[in-house]
């Protein structure tokens, strides 16, 4: 297919924005997100959508300038409460920084609400997916589990607590990790959302054509969600596990319960941040001196017979 010589990043290496060269210095992010709802409360879920759309432009380095609104909506719906659902996500983008200047709707039996981001990058700041060198430690900024609370909540089977924990998550911005990443020299980076943290890993080892190989027990997980993660996993779960297959190496044993949280779809997830040894130490003190979490929960091997190892 013919393109611009000016899409520096389009369809390959499953990217999380295109990237489209402005000039010598910057370039256009794009990119569009859009989810079903996943807490009772309509505002928080428009403030999880608007970050879960936010996440790509951050995951490549860049800063998000305006969105356009995608809503799928029942005909004899609640406005008013889809008006909370926008009003949500409309505060999540002017926190960002971000602004809703249009939008489009359908009617749909199921609602649907997502947005499409456009944001800016410096050529030079500029995070792929498919630049991660050896000897590079893999760092992810949130923990993992979001998809089976959201499942549990369904189900009414979540605590308060943990549902609470899980939108504080979901919630938060992935700006920090971005800003800092770009300051430490990250060699690449991929935000985790629906192909888990064990498939975004496989796309992202692909592309640099190396061997990630992660410690189990270094990934953080939500509080309370190993209760919950035998009976309340997403269907998508084991869509992530056929889709990573035989590119996974066990070198340890890993229970039903850590697989479903590793193979979890998550919505507005971290950022996997790949960064040199120095560099990693330092993003993370950064991060913990901000609030925010970072866990260095692998590393980046020359390549071998399975592009992901877990031990």
């Amino acid at each position: 297919m013919e393109r611009s010589e000016d899409v520096i990043v389009g369809f390959e290496n499953a990217e999380d924005a295109a990237v489209y060269r402005l000039n010598d210095q910057e370039a256009l992010l794009q990119t569009v997100d859009v989810i079903t709802p996943l807490v009772d409360d309509p505002f928080t879920f428009g403030r999880i959508a608007a970050a879960n759309s936010l996440s790509d432009v951050y995951a490549m380095g860049g800063w998000p300038l305006t969105a356009l609104s995608f809503v799928g909506y029942p005909k004899d719906g609640d406005l008013a409460l889809l008006g909370q659902i926008l009003a949500g996500g409309v505060e999540t983008l002017q926190s960002a920084g971000c602004f809703l200047i249009g939008g489009h709707s359908v009617a749909d039996s199921q609602i649907k609400i997502g947005f499409a981001v456009t944001g800016r990058v410096t050529l030079a700041q500029l995070k792929r997916n498919s630049t991660t060198r050896p000897g590079d430690l893999l760092v992810l900024t949130k923990p993992l589990g979001t998809g089976i609370v959201a499942t549990a909540i369904k189900r009414q089977a979540a605590s308060e607590g943990v549902v609470e924990n899980a939108i504080r998550w979901m919630t938060q911005l992935n700006r920090d990790a971005a800003e800092l990443m770009v300051e430490h020299s990250a060699s690449a980076a991929t935000d985790v959302t629906g192909f888990s943290l064990l498939g975004h890993a496989l796309e992202m080892a692909r592309a640099s054509r190396l061997t990630f190989r992660f410690q189990v027990a270094a990934i953080p997980m939500l509080e309370g969600i190993r209760a919950l993660a035998k009976k309340h996993a997403p269907g998508g779960t084991q869509s992530n596990r056929d889709y990573v297959g035989r590119e996974l190496e066990l070198l340890t044993s890993v229970d039903v319960e850590t697989s479903n949280i590793l193979f979890d779809p998550q919505t507005s997830g971290g950022l996997l941040v790949a960064l040199s040894e120095r560099n990693a130490a330092s993003f993370v003190r950064a991060m913990v001196s901000r609030g925010r979490m970072a866990a260095v929960i692998g590393s980046a091997l020359t390549p071998g017979a399975h592009a992901l190892q877990l031990c």
